[in-house]
């Protein structure tokens, strides 16, 4: 080890107050080799905390690492009727003067003690376990509260994000006091021989704490004499049925005494030890908790020269404006854990966030997302800033659709090319089960999580609508009951043919050959564009575009879609002529 080491010079200057994690109790520890051995190295680092409104500040001033430090909890029932609860910390009996975030509790029969935290601080923060976690689903599922724990699972420390911490403070008008104990040992064999030369015992101030440094030799540590006593009784005859014994005198006991000398260690131990007390104050700001008024809240453009509006102003359902951001801002928020989306019409749809809110969009003629700006403005914070980041000046109007739908109260009839696309494949599968008495599909899809990856938005370039070809692929052609169809088939070669060929000839049986292949021209198309994606250098990309009818002169959104629609379309005629044929 170095000098800086066991002299803690870097960590005395850190404190945590700037620090983005707070503990709020730690007993953490390493150590290797025996402690009287001259090969042992040793640290510690504890730390406690407790919570005390203002009324009490004076009183915590005094307290430090022997008073809070490691201390345990327990709830204690007085004779008189008072009764001091687990969460109170008394700086006398039945003085109770702040309050504890993590609770030390014994836990009786089994042994040992296991920490928990308070549940006001969960309860308030909205927060859920997971794993060794507690997160704020609200807030993107972020970590506010980590635990860890040793390899028998007991508890070695508990922290909390800071701007969590103080939004709880904040709300309950306290301010926290953590008090900390560091250690750190190590035994060498001479002190003039090793990185520590020249060092002497000392105890000083330092960086708002005090630092002692202990050099001694191990022999006055660990050795020295000891004496040992064994008292016992001489009037008990142990062959009596009942024996008992009467009060005890000088006459009926009798002992026997030994002593020695304990030593022979060898080496020096040098030993630095550093304590702190911080105060963790809040800004009086509870935007969580209490609802106060968030300043960080983002701006956003609001009209066609760039000007901008802040958030609280648009935080009205009065102030009648909307709100442009580019398309790919759909995928950003799906994206994230615990948001739902759903189309409502061909062209608008909702996204649902884990705040609770709902987030109502049209999609306009330039490929624009168009939103209500009150809708954004009631967001948290953190969602505003995701949406603002995505903000555009106003171009190619606002979403017909959703213009229809906020302004007129007459929403579109119209349906979502990938609602539609869902739809087409239940129909088909339903007249191969009621006609053939088998699936059409081999195993059951996940709407909800295909519908985030058959999407017109994932069409952003030409590598990402072969991605949009492969999962539409995925979707419908790699499901198919390969095995079901051939039974169906009288197709001669029916046994060496691929699931889409399959199904083509059941079709062709019904209609023609040729009919049957113009029909499934857009899955063909879409398959061999599925195959561009692996070899994106292919030239049979471009009649893969064509033969699934796209027009590349179009956006690349409005190629997502029509490569959805068209595909969507070829499986709604093979059903339709499938069953108009079975009709007559």
């Amino acid at each position: 080890m170095s000098k800086s080491w066991i002299l803690q010079t870097k960590e005395t200057r850190r404190t945590f107050e700037t620090a983005t994690w707070i503990p709020l109790r730690s007993s953490l520890s390493e150590e290797q080799g025996k402690v009287t051995d001259m090969s042992h190295s040793s640290e510690f680092f504890g730390c406690g905390s407790v919570a005390f409104p203002p009324e009490h500040l004076s009183l915590a001033e005094k307290l430090s690492w022997s008073d809070i430090g490691l201390s345990s909890t327990e709830p204690y029932a007085y004779k008189d009727g008072y009764y001091a609860s687990i969460f109170e910390y008394q700086y006398n009996d039945k003085q109770p003067i702040g309050l504890r975030l993590v609770l030390d509790m014994p836990v009786p029969i089994i042994g040992g003690k296991k920490w928990v935290i308070n549940p006001d601080l969960i309860a308030a923060l909205r927060l859920i376990k997971e794993g060794n976690n507690w997160v704020r689903p609200e807030e993107n599922f972020d970590i506010v509260i980590r635990e860890k724990l040793d390899d028998n699972g007991e508890h070695t420390e508990i922290e909390i994000k800071k701007e969590y911490l103080q939004d709880y403070l904040a709300a309950r008008n306290l301010s926290l006091k953590i008090t900390y104990y560091r250690q750190r040992v190590e035994n060498i064999p001479s002190l003039s021989n090793s990185s520590y030369a020249g060092l002497e015992s000392h105890s000083e101030d330092r960086d708002g704490g005090r630092y002692e440094l202990r050099i001694n030799d191990i022999e006055s540590i660990f050795g020295g004499g000891f004496a040992f006593f064994r008292t016992w009784r001489t009037d008990i005859d142990e062959d009596e049925d009942a024996p008992k014994m009467g009060p005890e005198t000088n006459d009926n006991t009798d002992f026997e005494r030994s002593s020695g000398y304990r030593g022979g260690f060898e080496g020096i131990r040098v030993e630095g030890e550093f304590w702190r007390d911080e105060w963790i104050s809040h800004n009086n700001i509870s935007k969580r908790i209490r609802g106060d008024f968030d300043d960080s809240l983002p701006q956003f453009i609001v009209d066609t020269d760039g000007s901008r509006l802040a958030s609280s102003e648009l935080n009205s359902e009065d102030v009648g404006r909307w709100l442009w951001f580019r398309s790919s801002i759909i995928n950003e928020v799906i994206a994230l854990r615990g948001f739902s989306f759903q189309w409502y019409t061909a062209e608008t749809g909702g996204i649902t966030s884990t705040s609770g809110y709902s987030i109502h969009f049209g999609l306009n003629l330039s490929d624009l997302i168009t939103v209500y700006a009150y809708d954004i403005a009631k967001l948290p914070a953190w969602e505003q800033h995701i949406w603002a980041a995505k903000n555009v000046i106003p171009d190619g109007k606002i979403s017909a659709e959703l213009f229809e739908a906020q302004v007129k109260a007459k929403p579109a009839s119209t349906q979502a090319v990938e609602v539609i696309f869902f739809e087409v494949m239940e129909m088909l599968d339903k007249y191969f089960q009621d006609t053939y008495k088998t699936s059409l599909f081999s195993t059951e899809i996940d709407r909800n999580e295909y519908s985030k990856q058959i999407l017109r938005f994932e069409s952003k370039d030409e590598p990402s609508i072969l991605r949009l070809a492969k999962d539409l692929i995925r979707a419908f052609s790699d499901r198919i009951n390969v095995s079901g169809l051939r039974e169906i088939s009288t197709h001669s070669n029916k046994n060496k043919l691929g699931s889409n060929k399959l199904l083509e000839s059941i079709l062709a049986e019904k209609i023609g050959s040729e009919k049957a292949r113009e029909i499934f021209g857009p899955i063909a198309g879409t398959y061999d564009m599925r195959l561009g994606d692996s070899h994106p250098t292919s030239s049979s990309i471009q009649d893969a575009f064509k033969l699934a009818e796209i027009d590349e002169n179009q956006s690349y959104l409005r190629q997502g879609k029509k490569l959805i629609s068209n595909f969507a379309q070829a499986i709604w005629y093979i059903g339709k002529n499938l069953s108009e044929t079975k009709d007559k």
